[in-house]
């Protein structure tokens, strides 16, 4: 496990709603990368029985979090990075139990950056994309 992605979770581990009660997993941190993931369980369901969205979301959020705030210093300081907006387009209901979300760099300013997320199911279905700009807030 590398060092970025134990300070990720070590930051992160107080964001309960997306560790403790939506059961998200940071399980790889690198510069402007991250992966995360969550085993579906039966309170992840709507009323129609599919996944949530907002299961989607918080997956992707955090994905994006953990990956923006563990970027290298830049100028002698290390940015704090928040959501600025976000786009989701849900593609697919996922097969089978679990659902990763990885993240990618666009683009990273000075006080703004561009991330997209991906993600599949375990058998490598793309179910949702996700595009979330975001701020620095030093």
């Amino acid at each position: 496990m590398t060092n970025l992605t134990l300070s990720a979770r070590a930051i992160f581990a107080n964001d309960r709603y997306a560790t403790e009660c939506t059961g998200v997993v940071i399980d790889l941190v690198e510069p402007g990368y991250a992966r995360c993931s969550l085993d579906i369980l039966p309170q992840h369901r709507n009323a129609m029985g599919g996944v949530m969205g907002g299961v989607f979301f918080t997956l992707a959020d955090l994905a994006f979090a953990a990956a923006a705030n563990t970027q290298p210093i830049q100028n002698g300081e290390q940015l704090a990075w928040v959501s600025l907006n976000s786009s989701i387009q849900y593609l697919a209901q996922p097969k089978g139990q679990r659902l990763t979300a990885e993240t990618s760099c666009i683009k990273q300013g000075r006080t703004t950056c561009v991330y997209n997320i991906l993600i599949r199911d375990e058998h490598n279905n793309l179910t949702a994309m996700v595009t979330t700009s975001g701020m620095s807030i030093n």
